[in-house]
C-alpha cells in the first residue's frame, strides 16, 4: 500500500460536525467538518487513554473525547482537559496527528503521508465534473459503493484488464466470440497515470438495448465500442466507454481497509438517459459489473500483487499493467510504500495498526518527540521508554508535572 499520496476517502455530502470513523491503509481516522464546513481528519485515538476519537462530538470545531472530554482542534493539539485545574499546562504530547484535507468532485480527499505541500503528488484530474448537468452541462452522474475481500492492487489491475471483459462480462459488454485485443499505445498523460484504448466489439444487445436497436439492421454486426481504462495513483480505475447513444465514464477510487478489504465509492457519468427516471437502471448495470469482477478477483492467489515481474506471466495485452508494476517499484524505492516502519503492534489481541506520520512531524522540529502514538521503528524498548519519561521528568517545569 502506498503512502505520500491523495486518497479520495468519502462522498463529501457524507462529511457532517457528527465524527465518523474511516479507515484508509489500516489506519483509522476521525473525520468530521467544523461549524464552518472545513473537512477535518484526525488520527482516531486520543493519545489520553486510547479512546476512539469518531465516538465523541465536535464542539466549536473541536473534536471532544467520549472518555475524558479531552478536546482536539482541527491541528490535532490539545485544547481542554476538562480534569486539569485552573492554570494547568497542557502537555506537548497531547496531541494526535492531522492529515491535510481537500474537497473535490464531490469527494472528500485526505493526504496520507508527512511530505511538505510543494512535494505532494496532485489530486488527479476529472475533468468531466466541469460538465455535469445539475451545472447545465452533459453528464449525469449516479454514485455508490462496494466492499470487495481482495487486495486493492488487485482491483486496480482488473479495472484496466481489457482482455477480461468478454469472459467475465460476456452478459453485459464483453463478446467471448471477439476476444482479441488489439495492439495498443500506452496513454501516459502524467507520471501518475497511465491508459489505453482499444476498440470493443459487443455482443447482441438483450432489454431495453434491443429494442433500441430494432431498426438498425444486423445487430451480429454491430460497429465497435471504442474504450478506455486505465489507473491513476495513487488507487483510482478510469473506464471511459463510447458507445453510439453517448459517453459511459466511471470513476472508482479503491480504498485499502487492510491487505485484503476494500471498500470502491464509485461515481457513474453518462451523457445519454440524463433523466433521473433512469438512474436506478444505471446504479444496477454498474453494480453487476462489480459483482461479476468480484466472484474472479476476490479468489485470485497470491492476494497480494507479486514485486517479481518474473513471479506471473505477462502478455503483450498486460502493458498498462506491467507499467502499474514497474512504477510501483519506483514509488517503493523513494520509500513510499507501506512498512514495518509505519505500523504498530496490539498486545491482546496482536492487531496490527497502522500509523502514518502527518506533515506536522516533519514541519516543526521542536515536535520531534512530542507524539505518544509512534511508528514501530521508533518504538523504545521497556527501559529505554523509562529512560525517557525520566528525561521528559527533568526537562519539565513544576507546573507540567502531574
Amino acid at each position: 500500500m502506498l503512502k505520500n499520496f491523495w486518497y479520495a476517502v468519502e462522498f463529501a455530502d457524507r462529511v457532517t460536525t457528527k465524527p465518523a470513523r474511516i479507515t484508509v491503509l489500516g489506519q483509522h481516522l476521525a473525520l468530521y467538518r467544523t461549524p464552518k464546513g472545513r473537512p477535518v481528519a484526525l488520527s482516531d485515538l486520543c493519545v489520553h487513554r486510547g479512546a476512539a476519537l469518531s465516538g465523541g462530538t465536535t464542539k466549536d470545531g473541536c473534536i471532544v473525547c467520549p472518555y475524558h472530554g479531552w478536546e482536539y482542534d482541527a491541528d490535532g493539539q490539545c485544547v481542554k482537559i476538562p480534569a486539569n485545574l485552573p492554570g494547568r499546562p497542557i502537555p506537548k504530547k497531547a496531541r494526535v496527528d492531522s492529515y491535510p484535507v481537500a474537497e473535490k468532485y464531490g469527494f472528500v480527499w485526505v493526504f496520507m503521508g508527512d511530505l511538505p505541500e510543494s512535494e505532494r503528488p496532485p489530486i488527479p484530474v476529472w475533468p468531466e465534473f466541469d460538465d455535469l448537468k445539475e451545472n447545465g452541462g452533459r453528464f449525469r452522474a449516479v454514485t455508490g459503493e462496494f466492499l470487495w475481500k481482495a487486495n486493492y492492487e488487485r482491483i486496480l489491475e482488473n479495472g484496466c484488464d481489457i482482455a477480461h471483459a468478454p469472459f467475465v462480462h460476456a452478459g453485459a459488454f464483453g463478446n467471448p466470440e471477439r476476444p482479441e485485443v488489439a495492439e495498443y499505445e500506452l496513454e501516459t498523460p502524467d507520471e501518475w497515470s497511465a491508459f489505453a484504448t482499444v476498440d470493443l466489439y459487443p455482443p447482441r444487445p438483450k432489454g431495453i438495448w434491443a429494442a433500441l436497436n430494432r431498426n438498425k439492421g444486423d445487430l451480429a454486426n454491430r460497429p465497435p465500442v471504442r474504450t478506455s481504462a486505465g489507473w491513476m495513483l495513487p488507487n483510482m480505475i478510469k473506464l471511459h466507454v463510447r458507445l453510439p447513444i453517448g459517453e459511459l465514464i466511471i470513476y472508482d477510487t479503491n480504498i485499502p481497509i487492510d491487505e485484503t478489504t476494500t471498500l470502491v465509492k464509485w461515481v457513474a457519468l453518462r451523457t445519454f438517459f440524463t433523466g433521473k427516471w433512469a438512474d436506478k437502471n444505471a446504479i444496477s448495470r454498474t453494480l453487476k459489473i462489480f459483482y461479476e469482477d468480484a466472484e474472479v478477483v476476490n479468489k485470485v492467489r497470491p492476494e497480494l500483487l507479486p514485486f517479481d515481474l518474473g513471479a506471473e506471466l505477462h502478455i503483450k495485452s498486460d502493458l498498462i499493467a506491467v507499467h502499474y508494476r514497474r512504477r510501483r517499484q519506483e514509488l517503493a524505492e523513494k520509500g513510499w510504500l507501506l512498512s514495518e516502519e509505519d505500523s504498530i503492534t496490539g498486545d491482546v489481541p496482536r492487531r496490527t495498526a497502522t500509523v502514518i506520520a502527518s506533515p506536522a512531524r516533519r514541519e516543526n522540529p521542536e515536535l520531534a518527540r512530542a507524539w505518544v502514538h509512534k511508528a514501530r521503528g521508533e518504538h523504545p524498548t521497556v527501559q529505554a521508554a523509562w529512560d525517557a519519561a525520566a528525561a521528559a521528568e527533568s526537562e519539565s517545569t513544576p507546573e507540567e508535572r502531574p
